[in-house]
């Protein structure tokens, strides 16, 4: 298999970008740096197409191994002819090669092998020539050996039955068919074991739906329905269909005396064999499909939350609310730093809620606090109440945002948490998590395992590696792409930039705690473990402001700044006119890319980076995002009525919708269906987490707490 052409195929990307790309990764460069600084090898493929290049390029790689193994296999078997070899070399799937290999594949004992040890296979193959002018028992009679276990002429023919039917199962073809037919033309229908009790998977109480339509998310329902014992789930295959095409294929002369045999061995070969197998993989490859596209949607949730913009300049009262602990307080402020913490007890059982006002006060006076970020865990409705009410009382002017909490109990009694505040208690720590995550989302969510941000669907019922390397791929894009401050990330954040290990992160930091701040990026090769290659792959993602090169502080990347001097100098700018932020429109000052990137020594994409970079230096693509909704008052579910439209922000994506945060405790669903008047796929063609948005409410289920909104008004 030409791999590099199948991938340009997939892609559908010239050969030569795929033939560059798979090089580059080859020699060790990152996705970020390749999406980034090779533009001119790769034509510009984006992060999301090198992902997606990279996994097929793994998985095309594993199947040549698999298909050299298989025919190394064979051929010591003695038993590889041309024609096998042609179908192995040119299969496209590792289910292909396996069904190939599966006849000539050591297998346990089972009921032909026993049936071929007692010397039964040439009665096999007399049944399956269809040419007996006598009875079957009298051919049998021949093949008694009570010795080996041969004791009746039924026991004989029983053993050569064996033999055929596994011979059939063992048949590459037959079970292509009969897998893609059930793909086809198959269903999946589900019940419950116990009808009478209710659970979340009641719409799959008594359910039925093609193999070809099923969702991945009502596969993945159905899975975990199954694996809680709720639901008895089972395919349904078009059998008499499967067997007409085995009978078809395997009685190729109207025997009277074998036909009959034939046609038992057919139904004993699906049934026993080949149906249980195909049931197993079919249902395999839907989950690992499901699986893939549940993985997809919860990166791209993931991205979003994690691009949204920051909340600079502000000092932030971080709450984490509780009921009988207490809910715990973090004063943050605009530097990450905690100021202050503390406990209060506004909440039942305790309710002292005037108590708390006072504190509440003397901390905003005191620090200047002008926004209050408040988890949405446990006793956030009832902590909300009070700050509205504390908002009436003051005269200052503070806001209050209500923020997704999810992942905040696994930071704050993390190894991680422990290390960065020793002196705190895991109610502390997140606390300042909390705060943390509304001033710079990026640089807090890296400290979470991304699996537990809570913008998935399913996420725990996954492949948990495949969903851990997705998700990590999308926060390494993420921090690259917003690139980080040399001086003042965390390990946690340094070690999703391109080329630096948990290790090298780790020696950066120290380095900076023993010589002070960074002064040059090319100080970065005084770092233990951090050699050139390293220094390549991360330099232009790591910025130092008021350093002594200005162009430490934009994304041009060191190996470009020699030409970058060149462009100031010929457009008569210095070095110094970057931080002074002069240099807003030059681009208009270049007429022809190509013939200017050619005399500096660069390609022209190359060239138009670095002036996109000079002209805004250290832009924050976050900043082009949608800045969430402040709040000053509070709205109860009780309030809403259909008709009532409301602005709120997309929390979560999933295939069948969107959850809108509306201001009241419950986010609201958005229906696929109510999304917009266009037809959609899928929910990410029109809306992503962080989107702020314009809803209508339909219904309000008070009892089961459901809001039912729609975008379409």
């Amino acid at each position: 298999m030409d791999i590099i052409a199948t991938l340009a195929k997939e892609l559908n990307i010239k050969k030569q970008q795929a033939q560059a790309a798979v090089q580059l990764i080859d020699e060790g460069n990152t996705i970020p740096f390749i999406s980034r600084y090779r533009k001119e090898a790769t034509g510009a493929l984006n992060d999301e197409v090198l992902r997606n290049l990279y996994e097929r390029l793994v998985y095309l790689r594993n199947l040549e191994e698999k298909k050299e193994q298989v025919l190394s296999s064979i051929a010591e078997q003695g038993k590889l002819t041309e024609e096998l070899k042609r179908q192995i070399l040119g299969a496209e799937t590792l289910v292909a090669v396996e069904d190939l290999y599966r006849p000539y594949r050591p297998k346990r004992r089972t009921r032909a092998t026993i049936a071929k040890e007692k010397g039964l296979e040439p009665l096999a193959n007399i049944i399956l020539l269809q040419r007996l002018t006598h009875t079957l028992e009298s051919e049998a009679e021949a093949f008694l050996d009570p010795e080996k276990g041969v004791g009746s002429v039924e026991e004989a023919i029983a053993g050569a039955m064996d033999i055929l039917a596994e011979l059939i199962s063992d048949e590459a073809s037959y079970r292509k068919y009969i897998r893609d037919l059930t793909m086809r033309a198959g269903k999946i229908s589900a019940a419950a074991k116990q009808p009478d009790v209710e659970s979340v998977y009641e719409m799959y109480y008594d359910f039925e739906e093609g193999i070809a339509k099923l969702a991945g998310h009502r596969i993945l329902a159905l899975n975990r329905g199954e694996a809680e014992k709720i639901l008895s789930v089972k395919m349904e295959a078009p059998t008499e269909q499967i067997l007409g095409y085995l009978e078809k294929k395997v009685i190729v002369t109207d025997n009277p005396y074998t036909t009959p045999v034939l046609k038992d061995v057919v139904e004993d070969s699906y049934k026993r064999l080949i149906a249980p197998a195909i049931e197993r993989e079919i249902r395999n490859e839907l989950t690992e499909r499901a699986e893939d596209g549940a993985i997809r949607v919860f990166g791209k949730n993931l991205e979003q939350l994690l691009m949204q913009p920051p909340i600079a300049g502000r000092t932030v009262l971080g709450w984490d609310p509780a009921f009988r602990t207490g809910c715990k307080l973090a004063v943050v402020d605009p530097t990450g730093k905690v100021l202050d913490t503390t406990v209060i007890y506004p909440t039942a059982p305790q309710n002292k809620v005037e108590e708390s006002k006072a504190i509440l006060k003397k901390l905003i006076q005191k620090y200047g606090i002008s926004l209050i970020s408040v988890g949405n865990g446990t006793a956030s409705r009832e902590s909300e109440m009070i700050i509205v009410d504390l908002l009436k009382e003051i005269p200052a002017p503070v806001q209050y945002i209500i923020v997704n909490e999810a992942g905040a109990s696994v930071y704050s009694a993390s190894k991680l948490a422990t290390e960065e505040f020793p002196q705190f208690d895991v109610g502390q720590r997140s606390a300042a998590s909390i705060a943390r995550r509304l001033q710079d989302p990026l640089a807090e969510l890296v400290k979470i395992d991304p699996k537990s941000i809570g913008v998935g669907q399913y996420q725990h019922d996954m492949n948990q590696k495949k969903l851990s390397n997705a998700l990590g791929g999308v926060v390494e894009d993420c921090v690259n792409k917003v690139g980080v401050d040399l001086n003042t990330a965390s390990a946690s954040l340094l070690e999703y930039i391109s080329g630096i290990t948990k290790t090298i992160a780790k020696n950066i930091v120290s380095y900076r705690e023993e010589n002070g701040r960074f002064s040059s990026r090319r100080q970065l090769l005084k770092v233990a473990k951090l050699g050139p290659k390293a220094f390549e792959q991360c330099a232009g993602f790591l910025r130092i402001t008021n350093g002594k090169n200005p162009l430490d502080s934009t994304s041009v990347h060191p190996e470009s700044y020699d030409a970058t001097l060149k462009l100031l100098e010929r457009l008569q700018f210095q070095p110094e006119d970057i931080q002074k932020q002069r240099l807003s429109g030059i681009s208009k000052k270049i007429s022809n890319y190509q013939q200017l990137a050619e005399e500096l020594g660069i390609g022209a994409m190359t060239l138009q980076d670095i002036v996109k970079e000079l002209e805004k230096p250290g832009r924050d693509p976050r900043d082009e995002m949608p800045k969430p909704i402040l709040r000053t008052d509070v709205l109860e579910m009780k309030d809403l009525v259909p008709g009532m439209i409301l602005k709120g922000t997309v929390r979560n994506v999933i295939d069948f919708g969107a959850f809108v945060d509306i201001g009241v405790h419950q986010d609201g669903l958005v229906h696929i269906s109510q999304i917009c008047e266009r037809y959609i796929k899928h929910p990410l063609e029109a809306v992503s987490v962080g989107d702020i948005v314009e809803v209508q409410v339909m219904n309000v289920d008070l009892q089961k707490k459901r809001i039912q909104l729609t975008m379409k008004f």
